[in-house]
């Protein structure tokens, strides 16, 4: 038997499917680089967006959004509304569930 419960084994392969797209996971190491709520990754008092990083990783902006959804409802990143920007980060909260589910030995 698992030494996971079935409700952290479901979110965990939520996080890790999200991440297996190419392109997510680019978005996700980038605001993993991030301090908390963007603040590290501020250009001239301004938090990166949907639009910085669809200029920064060469991605369309419509592709950017579709990959923030699908890592906001993984629970991998956070959102908020800031006029007509969308800012988003990565709780650090989040980095350190993953890095303990690494550290964490595999059921016999």
């Amino acid at each position: 038997m698992s030494k996971y419960d079935s409700g952290k084994d479901e979110k965990y392969a939520e996080m890790f499917k999200a991440l297996s797209n190419p392109h997510r996971l680019k978005i996700f190491l980038r605001l993993a680089c991030c301090g908390p709520e963007g603040m590290a990754c501020k250009k001239d008092n301004i938090c990166e967006c949907v639009g910085d990083l669809s200029g920064n990783l060469g991605i369309a902006q419509s592709t950017i959004s579709h990959h923030l959804k699908e890592l906001h409802r993984a629970g991998l990143i956070s959102t908020r509304r800031n006029g007509q920007r969308i800012e988003c980060w990565v709780d650090k909260g989040i980095l350190g569930k993953l890095s303990d589910f690494f550290k964490t030995p595999a059921p016999d």
